[in-house]
Protein backbone atom coordinates (compact mmCIF):
# COMPACT_ATOMS: atom_id res chain seq x y z
CA UNK A 1 0.00 0.00 0.00
CA UNK A 2 1.33 3.79 -0.76
CA UNK A 3 2.54 4.94 2.82
CA UNK A 4 0.53 7.90 4.10
CA UNK A 5 0.41 10.60 7.24
CA UNK A 6 -2.74 9.72 8.15
CA UNK A 7 -3.43 10.07 11.90
CA UNK A 8 -4.16 6.35 13.76
CA UNK A 9 -4.53 5.32 17.00
CA UNK A 10 -1.62 3.59 18.18
CA UNK A 11 -1.36 -0.17 18.24
CA UNK A 12 1.17 -0.33 20.73
CA UNK A 13 -1.13 1.17 23.46
CA UNK A 14 -3.99 -1.06 22.25
CA UNK A 15 -5.02 -2.98 25.32
CA UNK A 16 -4.66 -6.75 24.62
CA UNK A 17 -4.33 -10.15 25.53
CA UNK A 18 -1.34 -12.84 24.12
CA UNK A 19 -2.99 -15.94 23.79
CA UNK A 20 -0.86 -17.58 21.34
CA UNK A 21 3.29 -17.72 22.22
CA UNK A 22 5.68 -20.23 22.04
CA UNK A 23 8.28 -20.64 24.66
CA UNK A 24 10.96 -21.31 23.04
CA UNK A 25 9.55 -18.92 19.93
CA UNK A 26 9.33 -15.75 21.92
CA UNK A 27 12.86 -15.68 22.51
CA UNK A 28 14.35 -12.70 21.13
CA UNK A 29 17.55 -12.89 18.86
CA UNK A 30 20.24 -11.44 20.87
CA UNK A 31 19.08 -13.78 23.46
CA UNK A 32 19.62 -16.81 21.38
CA UNK A 33 22.92 -15.48 20.04
CA UNK A 34 24.14 -14.84 24.31
CA UNK A 35 22.99 -18.46 24.44
CA UNK A 36 24.60 -19.58 21.79
CA UNK A 37 27.57 -18.10 22.67
CA UNK A 38 27.36 -19.07 26.01
CA UNK A 39 27.03 -23.28 25.48
CA UNK A 40 29.24 -23.00 22.30
CA UNK A 41 26.36 -24.00 19.93
CA UNK A 42 26.77 -22.86 16.31
CA UNK A 43 23.06 -21.59 14.83
CA UNK A 44 22.37 -21.71 11.60
CA UNK A 45 22.13 -18.62 9.27
CA UNK A 46 18.35 -18.75 9.26
CA UNK A 47 18.49 -18.23 12.81
CA UNK A 48 20.69 -14.69 12.69
CA UNK A 49 19.82 -13.51 9.15
CA UNK A 50 16.89 -11.13 10.45
CA UNK A 51 14.14 -12.64 7.53
CA UNK A 52 11.27 -14.12 8.50
CA UNK A 53 10.98 -17.88 6.99
CA UNK A 54 9.70 -18.56 3.81
CA UNK A 55 8.87 -22.46 3.71
CA UNK A 56 6.54 -24.90 1.66
CA UNK A 57 3.30 -26.34 3.45
CA UNK A 58 4.53 -29.72 3.00
CA UNK A 59 6.40 -32.16 5.20
CA UNK A 60 10.09 -31.01 4.27
CA UNK A 61 8.98 -27.45 4.68
CA UNK A 62 8.00 -28.17 8.19
CA UNK A 63 11.03 -30.66 8.26
CA UNK A 64 13.26 -27.73 8.25
CA UNK A 65 11.33 -25.19 10.61
CA UNK A 66 11.72 -28.03 13.30
CA UNK A 67 15.25 -28.31 12.80
CA UNK A 68 15.24 -24.82 13.32
CA UNK A 69 13.03 -24.66 16.64
CA UNK A 70 15.11 -27.57 17.58
CA UNK A 71 18.31 -25.27 17.75
CA UNK A 72 17.55 -22.51 19.25
CA UNK A 73 16.04 -24.67 21.73
CA UNK A 74 19.46 -26.25 21.81
CA UNK A 75 20.53 -23.37 23.58
CA UNK A 76 18.10 -23.42 26.94
CA UNK A 77 19.86 -25.21 29.36
CA UNK A 78 19.37 -23.82 32.91
CA UNK A 79 16.97 -22.22 34.91
CA UNK A 80 18.13 -18.86 34.42
CA UNK A 81 17.80 -19.08 30.59
CA UNK A 82 14.04 -20.83 31.01
CA UNK A 83 13.30 -17.75 33.35
CA UNK A 84 15.17 -14.70 31.30
CA UNK A 85 12.92 -15.88 28.59
CA UNK A 86 9.59 -15.69 30.06
CA UNK A 87 10.93 -12.29 31.51
CA UNK A 88 11.97 -10.70 28.53
CA UNK A 89 8.47 -12.27 26.63
CA UNK A 90 6.45 -10.35 29.19
CA UNK A 91 8.39 -7.69 28.81
CA UNK A 92 7.92 -7.45 25.21
CA UNK A 93 4.31 -8.18 25.47
CA UNK A 94 4.14 -4.97 28.01
CA UNK A 95 5.88 -3.15 25.66
CA UNK A 96 3.35 -3.53 22.63
CA UNK A 97 0.32 -3.23 24.67
CA UNK A 98 -0.66 -6.64 26.09
CA UNK A 99 -2.31 -6.89 29.58
CA UNK A 100 -2.32 -10.91 29.79
CA UNK A 101 -0.07 -13.11 28.22
CA UNK A 102 -0.57 -16.74 28.26
CA UNK A 103 2.44 -18.44 27.32
CA UNK A 104 2.84 -22.33 25.73
CA UNK A 105 5.30 -24.42 27.12
CA UNK A 106 6.08 -28.31 26.72
CA UNK A 107 8.11 -28.79 29.64
CA UNK A 108 9.59 -31.91 28.28
CA UNK A 109 11.65 -30.62 26.30
CA UNK A 110 13.69 -28.59 29.45
CA UNK A 111 13.46 -31.20 31.87
CA UNK A 112 16.91 -33.03 31.40
CA UNK A 113 18.05 -29.64 32.71
CA UNK A 114 16.73 -28.79 35.67
CA UNK A 115 15.85 -32.39 37.25
CA UNK A 116 12.30 -33.52 35.44
CA UNK A 117 8.74 -31.50 34.06
CA UNK A 118 7.58 -30.78 37.57
CA UNK A 119 10.78 -28.69 38.31
CA UNK A 120 10.40 -27.41 34.09
CA UNK A 121 7.09 -26.19 34.72
CA UNK A 122 7.56 -24.72 38.46
CA UNK A 123 10.22 -22.66 37.07
CA UNK A 124 8.22 -21.31 34.18
CA UNK A 125 5.10 -20.45 36.88
CA UNK A 126 7.57 -19.11 39.13
CA UNK A 127 9.26 -16.64 36.55
CA UNK A 128 5.66 -15.64 35.31
CA UNK A 129 4.42 -14.74 38.92
CA UNK A 130 8.24 -13.03 38.70
CA UNK A 131 7.37 -10.86 35.09
CA UNK A 132 4.08 -10.24 36.10
CA UNK A 133 5.43 -7.81 39.06
CA UNK A 134 8.32 -6.45 37.58
CA UNK A 135 6.44 -5.78 34.12
CA UNK A 136 2.78 -4.88 34.52
CA UNK A 137 1.55 -7.77 32.24
CA UNK A 138 0.09 -10.75 34.11
CA UNK A 139 1.67 -14.14 32.47
CA UNK A 140 -0.57 -17.43 33.04
CA UNK A 141 1.11 -20.81 31.39
CA UNK A 142 -0.50 -23.17 28.85
CA UNK A 143 0.94 -26.33 29.47
CA UNK A 144 1.00 -28.62 26.02
CA UNK A 145 1.57 -32.22 24.91
CA UNK A 146 3.22 -32.58 21.33
CA UNK A 147 1.41 -35.08 18.57
CA UNK A 148 5.11 -36.45 18.09
CA UNK A 149 5.28 -37.75 21.20
CA UNK A 150 2.94 -41.02 22.53
CA UNK A 151 -0.76 -40.12 24.09
CA UNK A 152 0.00 -41.65 27.85
CA UNK A 153 2.70 -38.85 27.78
CA UNK A 154 0.11 -36.44 27.29
CA UNK A 155 -1.73 -37.65 29.52
CA UNK A 156 0.81 -37.26 31.98
CA UNK A 157 1.63 -33.75 31.42
CA UNK A 158 -2.24 -33.23 31.67
CA UNK A 159 -2.23 -34.39 35.45
CA UNK A 160 0.92 -32.23 35.81
CA UNK A 161 -1.18 -29.28 34.53
CA UNK A 162 -4.12 -30.07 36.54
CA UNK A 163 -1.94 -30.12 40.02
CA UNK A 164 -1.00 -25.79 38.78
CA UNK A 165 -4.41 -24.97 37.83
CA UNK A 166 -5.81 -21.68 38.32
CA UNK A 167 -6.61 -18.03 36.26
CA UNK A 168 -4.04 -15.73 37.79
CA UNK A 169 -0.34 -14.77 36.96
CA UNK A 170 1.90 -17.78 37.78
CA UNK A 171 -1.09 -20.69 37.58
CA UNK A 172 -1.78 -23.17 34.41
CA UNK A 173 -4.73 -22.04 32.54
CA UNK A 174 -4.91 -24.54 29.26
CA UNK A 175 -3.62 -27.60 28.30
CA UNK A 176 -2.61 -27.61 24.28
CA UNK A 177 -1.57 -30.30 21.28
CA UNK A 178 1.37 -28.74 19.12
CA UNK A 179 3.61 -29.63 16.23
CA UNK A 180 3.32 -30.95 13.04
CA UNK A 181 -0.94 -31.40 12.68
CA UNK A 182 -0.07 -34.54 9.93
CA UNK A 183 1.57 -36.69 12.86
CA UNK A 184 -0.46 -39.10 15.59
CA UNK A 185 -3.73 -39.74 15.89
CA UNK A 186 -6.17 -36.32 17.02
CA UNK A 187 -8.51 -38.88 18.87
CA UNK A 188 -5.94 -40.66 20.76
CA UNK A 189 -5.32 -37.31 22.63
CA UNK A 190 -8.90 -37.53 23.99
CA UNK A 191 -8.61 -38.69 27.42
CA UNK A 192 -5.45 -36.28 27.78
CA UNK A 193 -7.58 -33.27 27.13
CA UNK A 194 -10.31 -34.82 29.54
CA UNK A 195 -8.34 -34.66 32.12
CA UNK A 196 -7.50 -31.06 31.70
CA UNK A 197 -10.66 -30.31 31.50
CA UNK A 198 -12.06 -32.06 34.70
CA UNK A 199 -9.51 -29.67 36.52
CA UNK A 200 -10.97 -26.15 34.70
CA UNK A 201 -8.14 -26.19 32.22
CA UNK A 202 -8.99 -24.22 28.88
CA UNK A 203 -8.50 -26.79 25.79
CA UNK A 204 -6.14 -25.46 22.94
CA UNK A 205 -4.81 -27.73 21.00
CA UNK A 206 -3.40 -26.52 17.16
CA UNK A 207 -5.31 -27.19 14.29
CA UNK A 208 -6.94 -26.21 10.65
CA UNK A 209 -3.44 -24.68 9.64
CA UNK A 210 -1.68 -27.02 7.70
CA UNK A 211 -4.76 -29.74 7.24
CA UNK A 212 -8.37 -28.57 6.21
CA UNK A 213 -11.84 -28.80 7.32
CA UNK A 214 -11.15 -32.45 7.90
CA UNK A 215 -8.55 -32.50 10.47
CA UNK A 216 -10.71 -29.13 12.23
CA UNK A 217 -13.42 -31.19 12.84
CA UNK A 218 -11.63 -34.22 14.38
CA UNK A 219 -9.75 -31.20 16.67
CA UNK A 220 -13.93 -30.09 17.55
CA UNK A 221 -15.49 -33.96 17.87
CA UNK A 222 -11.87 -35.55 20.05
CA UNK A 223 -10.77 -32.26 21.91
CA UNK A 224 -13.65 -29.94 22.63
CA UNK A 225 -11.84 -27.23 22.23
CA UNK A 226 -12.54 -23.28 23.97
CA UNK A 227 -9.60 -21.99 21.54
CA UNK A 228 -7.95 -23.43 18.68
CA UNK A 229 -4.55 -22.37 17.50
CA UNK A 230 -4.69 -21.01 13.97
CA UNK A 231 -7.79 -22.34 12.63
CA UNK A 232 -7.71 -20.59 9.38
CA UNK A 233 -8.64 -23.11 7.14
CA UNK A 234 -12.32 -23.21 8.56
CA UNK A 235 -13.38 -20.78 5.88
CA UNK A 236 -12.92 -23.58 3.30
CA UNK A 237 -15.86 -25.39 4.36
CA UNK A 238 -19.38 -22.81 5.37
CA UNK A 239 -21.05 -25.09 7.76
CA UNK A 240 -17.73 -25.61 9.54
CA UNK A 241 -17.10 -22.36 10.18
CA UNK A 242 -20.90 -21.61 11.20
CA UNK A 243 -20.53 -24.32 13.97
CA UNK A 244 -17.18 -23.13 15.20
CA UNK A 245 -18.90 -19.54 15.49
CA UNK A 246 -21.75 -21.52 16.99
CA UNK A 247 -19.65 -22.73 19.66
CA UNK A 248 -17.98 -19.66 20.34
CA UNK A 249 -14.40 -21.43 19.76
CA UNK A 250 -12.07 -18.86 19.74
CA UNK A 251 -9.70 -18.62 16.51
CA UNK A 252 -5.73 -18.05 17.70
CA UNK A 253 -5.01 -16.68 14.09
CA UNK A 254 -1.55 -15.82 13.94
CA UNK A 255 -0.73 -14.12 10.00
CA UNK A 256 2.79 -14.32 10.09
CA UNK A 257 3.45 -17.46 10.60
CA UNK A 258 0.62 -19.17 8.20
CA UNK A 259 2.76 -16.96 5.04
CA UNK A 260 6.25 -18.59 6.63
CA UNK A 261 4.90 -21.80 6.78
CA UNK A 262 3.39 -21.69 3.02
CA UNK A 263 0.13 -22.28 4.42
CA UNK A 264 -1.06 -19.10 1.97
CA UNK A 265 1.57 -17.29 -0.59
CA UNK A 266 1.18 -13.37 0.40
CA UNK A 267 -0.54 -11.85 3.64
CA UNK A 268 -3.33 -10.67 1.97
CA UNK A 269 -4.73 -14.17 1.03
CA UNK A 270 -4.81 -14.62 5.36
CA UNK A 271 -8.30 -15.06 5.25
CA UNK A 272 -8.84 -12.64 8.41
CA UNK A 273 -11.27 -10.59 7.07
CA UNK A 274 -13.34 -13.66 6.10
CA UNK A 275 -13.35 -15.04 9.53
CA UNK A 276 -14.42 -11.92 11.15
CA UNK A 277 -16.98 -11.09 8.81
CA UNK A 278 -18.49 -14.65 9.61
CA UNK A 279 -18.30 -13.85 13.16
CA UNK A 280 -16.08 -16.22 14.43
CA UNK A 281 -13.98 -14.99 17.33
CA UNK A 282 -10.23 -14.37 17.03
CA UNK A 283 -7.51 -13.60 19.22
CA UNK A 284 -4.34 -12.45 16.97
CA UNK A 285 -0.73 -14.32 18.05
CA UNK A 286 2.62 -13.55 16.93
CA UNK A 287 2.91 -17.74 17.23
CA UNK A 288 6.87 -18.18 16.90
CA UNK A 289 8.28 -13.93 16.54
CA UNK A 290 11.81 -15.68 17.00
CA UNK A 291 11.60 -17.64 13.39
CA UNK A 292 8.59 -15.45 12.08
CA UNK A 293 10.06 -12.14 12.26
CA UNK A 294 7.23 -10.42 14.03
CA UNK A 295 5.81 -9.99 17.17
CA UNK A 296 2.19 -9.02 18.05
CA UNK A 297 1.57 -5.72 17.09
CA UNK A 298 2.86 -6.65 14.09
CA UNK A 299 -0.31 -9.15 13.51
CA UNK A 300 -2.45 -6.28 14.68
CA UNK A 301 -0.50 -3.78 11.63
CA UNK A 302 -0.88 -6.41 9.08
CA UNK A 303 -4.85 -6.31 9.86
CA UNK A 304 -4.88 -2.58 9.56
CA UNK A 305 -2.70 -1.90 6.15
CA UNK A 306 -3.08 -5.23 4.57
CA UNK A 307 -6.40 -6.42 5.50
CA UNK A 308 -8.10 -2.50 6.06
CA UNK A 309 -9.31 -3.10 9.52
CA UNK A 310 -10.85 0.36 10.74
CA UNK A 311 -9.88 1.08 14.49
CA UNK A 312 -13.44 -0.15 15.72
CA UNK A 313 -13.02 -3.65 14.37
CA UNK A 314 -8.93 -3.70 15.28
CA UNK A 315 -10.05 -3.01 18.90
CA UNK A 316 -13.00 -5.84 18.42
CA UNK A 317 -9.86 -7.99 18.05
CA UNK A 318 -8.36 -7.07 21.29
CA UNK A 319 -11.66 -7.73 22.94
CA UNK A 320 -12.24 -10.56 21.65
CA UNK A 321 -8.30 -12.04 22.54
CA UNK A 322 -9.49 -10.38 26.13
CA UNK A 323 -12.72 -12.39 26.64
CA UNK A 324 -11.25 -15.69 25.13
CA UNK A 325 -8.49 -15.50 27.53
CA UNK A 326 -8.62 -17.11 31.39
CA UNK A 327 -7.73 -14.33 32.94
CA UNK A 328 -10.06 -13.23 35.97
CA UNK A 329 -13.26 -11.04 35.85
CA UNK A 330 -11.60 -8.03 36.97
CA UNK A 331 -9.11 -8.00 34.67
CA UNK A 332 -10.95 -8.67 31.87
CA UNK A 333 -13.45 -5.92 32.88
CA UNK A 334 -10.37 -3.34 33.61
CA UNK A 335 -8.51 -4.14 30.13
CA UNK A 336 -12.12 -3.72 28.49
CA UNK A 337 -12.75 -0.43 30.16
CA UNK A 338 -9.08 0.62 28.86
CA UNK A 339 -9.94 -0.81 25.37
CA UNK A 340 -12.55 1.99 25.23
CA UNK A 341 -10.59 4.22 25.92
CA UNK A 342 -8.11 3.78 23.43
CA UNK A 343 -10.89 4.09 21.30
CA UNK A 344 -12.68 7.41 22.67
CA UNK A 345 -9.31 9.45 22.64
CA UNK A 346 -8.67 10.59 19.48
CA UNK A 347 -6.01 9.46 16.89
CA UNK A 348 -2.95 11.06 17.74
CA UNK A 349 -3.06 11.37 21.29
CA UNK A 350 -1.67 9.89 24.16
CA UNK A 351 0.97 7.66 21.84
CA UNK A 352 1.05 9.82 18.88
CA UNK A 353 0.27 9.26 15.53
CA UNK A 354 0.85 5.76 13.28
CA UNK A 355 1.53 6.21 9.32
CA UNK A 356 0.71 3.34 6.91
CA UNK A 357 4.46 2.30 6.94
CA UNK A 358 5.22 -1.46 8.04
CA UNK A 359 7.46 -1.22 11.07
CA UNK A 360 10.51 -3.53 12.01
CA UNK A 361 11.37 -5.58 14.11
CA UNK A 362 14.15 -6.33 17.10
CA UNK A 363 17.31 -7.03 15.49
CA UNK A 364 16.74 -5.45 12.23
CA UNK A 365 14.02 -8.41 11.02
CA UNK A 366 11.20 -7.53 8.74
CA UNK A 367 10.00 -7.87 5.72
CA UNK A 368 12.10 -8.91 3.10
CA UNK A 369 13.50 -12.05 0.90
CA UNK A 370 13.11 -14.74 3.79
CA UNK A 371 14.91 -18.10 3.67
CA UNK A 372 14.45 -21.57 5.32
CA UNK A 373 17.77 -23.46 6.37
CA UNK A 374 18.70 -26.74 8.39
CA UNK A 375 20.05 -27.44 11.72
CA UNK A 376 21.11 -30.01 13.74
CA UNK A 377 18.09 -32.22 14.45
CA UNK A 378 16.96 -31.87 18.52
CA UNK A 379 13.95 -33.17 20.19
CA UNK A 380 10.39 -32.98 18.00
CA UNK A 381 8.35 -30.97 20.37
CA UNK A 382 7.51 -27.30 19.71
CA UNK A 383 6.81 -25.28 22.71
Amino acid sequence: MTPTTEARRDLTKLPKAHLHLHFTGSMRAATLRDLARRYGVRLPAALLDGDPLRLPATERGWFRFQRLYDAARACVRSEDDMRRIVDEAAQDDAAEGSGRLEIQVDPTSYAPFVGGITPAVEIVLDAARTATLAHGVEVAVVVAASRTRHPLDARTLARLAARYAGDGPGEVVGFGLSNDERRGGTEDFGPAFAIARRAGLASVPHGGELLGPGHLHEVIDALEPDRIGHGVRAVEEPRLLDEIVRRGVVLEVCPASNVSLGVYARDEDVPLGALVGAGAPVALGADDPLLFGSRLVAQYESARHVHGFDDDTLAGLARASVRASRARPSTKEQLERQIDGWLEAAPGAEGGTESDTESGTEDGAGPGTARGGDATPGLSSRS
